[in-house]
């Protein structure tokens, strides 16, 4: 059987950045258009990722030449098309393969409201404030300045709102995560797991995740073995303990799928490109009904898309 997929984050933009692949067949891409054809993925995000080192300017100059990367994969591989819009989900067509900007880290704002407006028209519909990172928007996990999300975030924050752009808590240091729950009205973790499960400082812990249930807010399990088990290899069981432990706090009808291909430098045993997504569709089947697997690859995030 294969059920859609929809993945809330994939890093190959940057590397089309840095390789200036064929994202047609490119072997070296976890994801490219062949592979999502082949792991049955509707909708795919691609994330907008700078790396920290650069200066403000190379930082603003990768920006560009990743939405341009993005423009122009959508532009040679029939039947992908842009979804700018959260109604634009519910008109793909059978075949089609959605493909939507997100960002990870707003780094290259520079503290500029301007890029926000300017990104917005890109057709960006979710927003992390930042990586691992501080910035200018809020601190990052390996963040020690003990702001949480500053007055341009909440600028942020607010226009996100206005515009039904879902924040993204994924990264965040856990004070700015409690800030962002307080004021953002669409909230995700796109890429996160589970403390309870393993103990990785990128994992949700139990408070967080029932904050999340609280808001309705959906929660996309990460295929990163370092943060499923905190080792070099993981299976696929390693991978579902993660979602049974959000479905046992009542989390069941939030979760989804948030792979972080093209951004992880391991990968789950039977789950190392999106062109094997099914394997992991086939292992949940063995333990979830198909309603219940069919809303962790695609239904659920369907179901809370901003109204």
């Amino acid at each position: 059987m294969a059920i859609p997929i929809i993945d809330l984050h994939c890093d190959a933009l940057l590397r089309l950045f840095e390789r200036g692949n064929n994202f047609t067949n490119a072997p070296t891409l976890d994801v490219n258009y062949e592979k999502l054809q082949a792991g049955n993925v509707m909708a795919q995000a691609f994330a907008i990722f700078i790396e920290p080192e650069l200066s403000l300017q190379e930082k603003r100059v990768a920006a560009y030449k990743q939405v341009a990367h993005f423009q122009a994969l959508i532009e040679a591989n029939t039947n992908m098309v842009q979804l700018k819009n959260w109604e634009d989900f519910h008109t793909l067509q059978l075949g089609q393969i959605g493909a939507f900007l997100t960002i990870e880290g707003v780094d290259f704002f520079g503290g500029n409201l301007d890029f926000w407006y300017e990104f917005y028209t890109f057709g960006v519909l979710a927003i992390g404030l930042t990586w691992n990172v501080p910035n200018e928007a809020a601190d990052g996990l390996h963040s020690n300045l003990g702001r949480g999300v500053t007055s341009f975030g909440h600028d942020i924050i607010k226009l996100n709102n206005e515009h039904k752009i879902i924040t993204d808590v994924t990264h965040l240091h856990e004070q700015s995560f409690w800030h962002v729950m307080e004021h953002a009205d669409y909230v995700i973790a796109s890429h996160s797991n589970a403390t309870s499960v393993y103990p990785h400082e990128r994992n949700l812990t139990d408070a967080q995740i029932r904050a999340m249930i609280s808001k309705n807010a959906p929660m996309h399990v990460v295929y990163f073995p370092e943060f499923i088990n905190g080792q070099k290899q993981a299976s696929l069981r390693d991978l579902i303990n993660h979602i049974d432990h959000i479905a046992s706090l009542g989390g069941k009808h939030l979760i989804g799928l948030g792979s972080d291909f093209d951004g992880i430098s391991t990968k789950v045993t039977g789950l190392e490109h999106a062109g094997m997504h099914q394997n992991l569709v086939n292992e949940l089947l063995k333990y979830y009904r198909e309603e219940e697997v069919r809303g962790f690859c695609y239904q659920n995030f369907l179901n809370h898309l901003p109204k």
